[in-house]
């Protein structure tokens, strides 16, 4: 079984558009025409993401719900630059014995994105 994509709701979806092609470059592809705006993100020529309106409310933090989503990349420490470059807040966790580094970062309207960067274990930068 493999995860075939995600939707995500959001009150800014011109802000969280430019979000995931400026800091994860998703690239905009084929969206069948629903009835209401929206965007597809894909990832070479799969779509990944998908980006729909929402009105902005937020679930109590108990409710059942998605709590994040992750993406795997490459290149960890000139994407972190990249985030303070661009003056975007994150937060880091690195898990040597998994060989992984994460940074944590918000959209626009604050849908959590951790990012899995995988290194040789033992071998991390600092």
């Amino acid at each position: 079984m493999q995860l075939d994509h995600v939707t995500l709701r959001t009150s800014d979806l011109e802000g969280t558009r430019e979000f995931l092609e400026d800091i994860l470059g998703l690239k905009i592809g084929y969206r069948p025409s629903f009835g209401f705006p929206g965007y597809w993100f894909y990832n070479g020529d799969q779509p990944i993401v998908h980006l729909i309106p929402g009105d902005g409310s937020t679930a109590a933090r108990n409710a059942e719900g998605i709590d994040h989503v992750a993406f795997r990349l490459d290149g960890y420490l000139k994407f972190r630059e990249g985030l303070e470059l661009k003056g975007i807040p994150y937060s880091t966790m690195d898990l040597p014995k998994l060989g992984e580094r994460r940074l944590f970062v918000r959209t626009p309207s604050g849908i959590l994105m951790e990012l899995v960067f995988r290194e040789v274990a033992g071998l991390l930068p600092s």
